[in-house]
């Protein structure tokens, strides 16, 4: 179902169609909102804030076709009041307040594919800016370059070199011997 028919069912009041825009588009918030390291708390209250912003503001969407790239926005300008706000707090006070960028995550812990963890650990050395767009650019559902440069804040045509560049550099973390092209074939 189209976002426009998603939306107009959203303001009409179905709660299956509100379900269903969650579900479509639950991943992406998670994945702008994550993107910013926050804490676990900070990232919950941002992915609740936007989905209040969108019960709000559902039926004043000009454009419903770019669902996906209002979410992602809303979620980034969120996280970033978020971050404006605990830039008050004294770096003392925020420190038992932040997520460790290498923490493990739920694939770490639920599976024993060497594959997986190497490129997790290897993803986890990038810089915050390559994990950003790596994220952005595996979205579910999946975003267009103009979306994720807007979300970024960088021109649109720096977005598909800038990716070579971030996979060209998670490759080299990789270690000796493993190529996850090759493996494919």
């Amino acid at each position: 179902m189209e976002a426009q028919e998603l939306l107009r069912r959203v303001v009409d009041g179905d709660q299956g169609a509100w379900d269903e825009v969650v579900r479509q588009f639950g991943g992406l918030v998670w994945s702008v909102a994550r993107s910013f390291r926050l804490s676990s708390a900070a990232t919950d209250d941002v992915v609740q804030t936007v989905w209040l912003r969108l019960a709000e503001h559902c039926g004043k969407i000009r454009q419903p076709e770019r669902l996906a790239s209002w979410l992602a926005t809303t979620t980034r300008n969120e996280a970033l009041r978020v971050i404006r706000g605990q830039s008050r707090l004294s770096p003392s006070a925020m420190e038992d307040d932040t997520v460790e960028p290498t923490a493990s995550s739920i694939e770490d812990l639920v599976t024993d594919d060497d594959t997986l963890r190497a490129v997790l650990i290897a993803f986890a050395k990038l810089s915050p800016d390559d994990q950003a767009l790596l994220r952005l650019l595996c979205a579910v559902p999946p975003l267009d370059y103009e979306s994720i440069a807007e979300v970024l804040g960088r021109p649109i045509g720096s977005i598909g070199p800038t990716r070579a560049r971030c996979l060209d550099r998670l490759r080299r973390l990789l270690p000796a011997g493993l190529n996850p092209k090759e493996e494919l074939t």
